[in-house]
């Protein structure tokens, strides 16, 4: 198999793009923010954070797997809170709380 020459250098136009004026960028395909999508924002200062979810490789029976993903879009989501779920009911039975 032949290796795909990869590379990290920008390929971007820094130089166009610095000389850029505000009137000059093309905001046609960004839709415009309303009071209303600012109504339903969520600041999350003081919240708990948001718990970072680790990318893994699982293996999974084909036919479970196939089952969840009829199911639609969401499924790694579905999958992920039948586990948290589990891990719930387990810790729960064993007087356990830590992870």
């Amino acid at each position: 198999m032949k290796k795909k020459h990869i590379s990290h250098k920008s390929q971007t136009d820094w130089d166009r793009v610095d000389k850029l004026r505000d009137k000059d960028i093309d905001f046609s395909d960004n839709p415009e923010v309303t009071p209303e999508m600012f109504a339903k924002a969520v600041l999350r200062k003081g919240l708990k954070p948001v718990v970072r979810k680790t990318q893994v490789t699982l293996r999974i029976d084909e036919d479970v797997l196939t089952w969840f993903k009829k199911q639609g879009r969401g499924y790694q989501t579905r999958i992920n809170s039948l586990l948290k779920a589990y891990k719930e009911a387990h810790q729960n039975e064993s007087g356990r709380t830590s992870a």
